[in-house]
């Protein structure tokens, strides 16, 4: 195996750290944190560095880059702000979407708005009576002679309130054979209607990711509005779930990874009985625990992606990655607030909002429970659900 970092990557990785220290510091990320909003403008100013269209093909004016490339930026966006994050990881999945789905006039009119920044798309899956059982949601959408009309309530919806379309689950057909996936298809639903409304979550965490509620009232959407096949929008978002965990997991390598380093630099420069902490093995060993699963998740992470990136099978290790990577962001974070002590929980310590947002990893976008199931699965094991 080559171990040999890529020259691009690391020259992403340098252009993004560039971005934060010129355009983006701990200040403006805090401002954003505590209006729950992350502004449109930003989205543009990734789109002018080539972010936003990343994995958006070059016919359409992305880059056409592979997940590994894609698991580097999303590392490098966490590392100091997990709700943008958050939310270029969700664009990026619907970008995803339209473009292995999508019709030839819906990939010719969005992809390019998209890799602009121009285009914000969210996507309603999750809701109130579904959770991890999503096929058993309750929206449904009629396809009419002025278009399509919708109607449900979706939960959890990331940067819906800010979103210029909502890419909405949902039953468009009778289920067949008692196989509830059949007959599921996407929709995109116009945001800015009278028959969509949506109410702001405050989560404790990711807070700047503005998480919503949807209510679907009546809402219209055009009548080539469906993206991919009627009846089979589920079968669609399974082959995107491989990329959405690596990716997930990237972000949480990401958040470990400021985390160790802000614990590891107060460690050097805080003082206590007239030396540094970071010579007192009480503060030593957790640090060194961190680190050493720093590296475990990294290169699960990679390995994940380099199988996606190659074509070969990674359901596997992507959900490893997943479960691995969120679980130790979780003890990561802890870990790291306990070296700082009082100051880790002043507002403008970085590792507040690291310790918030990290608490979302187990259960978004799927439960660690459910990783484990499948993992179980993929053993060999009899289902358990």
């Amino acid at each position: 195996m080559d171990f040999e970092a890529i020259a691009e990557h690391d020259i992403l990785r340098q252009s993004v750290r560039q971005f934060f220290e010129r355009e983006l510091p701990e200040t403006r990320i805090r401002e954003m944190d505590r209006a729950r909003r992350i502004p449109r403008e930003l989205w543009k100013r990734l789109g002018e560095l080539g972010w936003m269209g990343l994995s958006v093909p070059t016919e359409y004016g992305g880059s056409g880059a592979d997940v590994l490339t894609a698991a580097v930026l999303c590392e490098e966006l966490a590392r100091r702000f997990p709700s943008l994050a958050t939310d270029w990881l969700l664009i990026s999945m619907t970008a995803r979407t339209l473009r292995e789905y999508g019709s030839a006039q819906q990939k010719a009119e969005l992809l390019p708005r998209l890799a602009r920044g121009d285009f914000i798309m969210a996507f309603g899956m999750s809701e109130p009576g579904g959770g991890t059982d999503v096929l058993a949601l309750k929206t449904r959408a009629s396809l009419g002679n002025d278009g399509w009309r919708v109607q449900g309530q979706k939960l959890y919806t990331s940067f819906a309130d800010d979103a210029d379309a909502i890419l909405v689950l949902c039953r468009t057909d009778p289920v067949e054979g008692g196989r509830r996936a059949r007959g599921l298809s996407l929709v995109l639903t116009p945001r800015q209607q009278p028959g969509v409304a949506v109410r702001r979550l405050e989560l404790m965490g990711m807070r700047a990711a503005c998480t919503c509620e949807v209510f679907l009232d009546d809402a219209k959407a055009p009548a080539d509005a469906v993206v991919g096949e009627r009846g089979r929008g589920w079968y669609h978002l399974l082959s995107t779930l491989d990329e959405e965990r690596i990716l997930c997991a990237a972000m949480y390598v990401g958040m470990t990874s400021a985390a160790l380093e802000q614990a590891v630099q107060y460690a050097k420069e805080r003082t206590a009985f007239a030396r540094p902490i970071g010579s007192f093995q009480a503060v030593q060993h957790p640090l060194a625990e961190v680190a050493t699963e720093l590296e475990q998740i990294r290169l699960i992470t990679l390995k994940a992606a380099w199988l996606q990136s190659t074509g070969r099978d990674c359901a596997g290790e992507a959900a490893m990655a997943k479960l691995a990577a969120t679980e130790t962001a979780v003890r990561a974070t802890d870990k790291c607030m306990r070296v700082l002590g009082g100051f880790g929980l002043v507002e403008a310590s970085p590792m507040e909002r690291l310790f918030r947002d990290a608490r979302l990893g187990p259960f978004s976008p799927i439960s660690n429970e459910m990783v484990k199931n499948f993992v179980g699965e993929r053993l060999g094991l009899p289902r358990s659900y």
